[in-house]
């Protein structure tokens, strides 16, 4: 009897023991699995209430036009200060700042520390924007500077003799933009043909090395006069970095290109251009052409050839430009649609 008993007694404490024990371990391995659920969870509301069409605020709220930045390092003698006066003189009216840069004895490369202070500086510089400068330096690369949105570069070329034989008498005789001061060649009476007679160092064909150097950038070879690698890294810059490279014989087409593609700076600069007097500053006086004997000699030498070069290929490319502004066979503008927009 008491034996049954007992059996009994254990047989019930043994179920109470594990039904109690089972509940506990449920009630452990809900609350377990609702702890490790809970940041889930959490991180599900959260992204729930994230717009996706803001996630991307910062991106979508640069104002491009308002941020602008175009960088002209102009290359000398080649009708800049025609086309700069025009900035100048429209700046107020259009709402953007014009800034030179003025590099100590007009050196057209930047120390390393120069370097890095104008790329941050006009990056930074907002008050300012949006800006044109524009000065006689080398091009710089700013994607070696950490910076996240890089100016915008144009430029002109002319054809190297003709920029050569222009500052040959600018030293001697002036121009018509400044007719009173006085020149560092002032006096000096020998034309360009007697010069190239004479072989003399002012009429040297490696004075033509500037268009190219002004493309390439700020490395040593650059500046080697007829550097093969100087010319091909000058024809990459030229069409990698820079927006327009325009011709100083086809200015006033320059000037409505960048017109009809970045209003924001430069609308209303072609009729200025075209009715104004800045259209022609800067005519370099007693300009005498040079005779075909002197140019063929100067056509014979490498520097020459390497720079006329580098303008050809600039041409080709602002003449592919101009083409493709319009449809072929009329003179409609090109125009770009979206279609076939897909989930509608």
């Amino acid at each position: 009897m008491y034996r049954k008993i007992t059996t009994k007694y254990w047989f019930f404490l043994a179920i109470i023991c594990l039904v109690t024990c089972g509940s506990y371990w449920l009630l452990w391995s809900e609350i377990r699995l609702q702890t490790a659920i809970k940041p889930l969870n959490k991180l599900s509301s959260t992204s729930a209430s994230v717009d996706p069409h803001n996630s991307l605020t910062g991106v979508d709220s640069y104002d491009y036009d308002e941020q602008l930045v175009v960088l002209y390092n102009r290359v000398p003698k080649t009708g800049s200060t025609s086309f700069v006066n025009i900035a100048y003189d429209l700046c107020k009216k259009n709402k953007f700042h014009v800034l030179h840069i003025n590099v100590t004895a007009n050196m057209h490369v930047l120390s390393l520390p120069n370097q890095i202070t104008f790329v941050r500086n006009i990056t930074k510089w907002h008050q300012m924007k949006p800006a044109l400068y524009h000065g006689h330096m080398a091009f710089l690369d700013f994607s070696k500077f950490q910076i996240s949105h890089k100016p915008i570069y144009i430029n002109i070329v002319r054809k190297p003799l003709d920029r050569l034989v222009s500052y040959y008498y600018f030293l001697r005789y002036g121009d018509n933009y400044r007719p009173n001061l006085i020149r560092k060649k002032a006096g000096n009476k020998i034309t360009f043909d007697e010069c190239v007679g004479l072989k003399q160092a002012d009429c040297d064909p490696k004075n033509m090395w500037l268009q190219i150097p002004f493309f390439c950038g700020q490395a040593a070879e650059c500046w080697e006069p007829g550097s093969k690698w100087a010319l091909e890294q000058a024809k990459r810059n030229l069409v990698n970095e820079y927006f327009l490279v325009g011709v100083t014989e086809q200015m006033d087409d320059f000037i409505d290109l960048l017109e009809r593609s970045l209003p924001r700076i430069f609308q209303g600069f072609r009729e200025y251009y075209q009715h104004s007097n800045k259209s022609h500053l800067r005519q370099t006086t007693s300009k005498i052409p040079p005779r075909e004997e002197t140019v063929g000699e100067i056509m014979k030498s490498k520097i020459w050839q390497m720079e006329d070069e580098l303008y050809k290929f600039a041409l080709m490319q602002f003449e592919f430009n101009k083409r493709k502004l319009t449809v072929p066979d009329n003179k409609h503008l090109q125009k770009f649609m979206y279609e076939k927009i897909r989930p509608k």
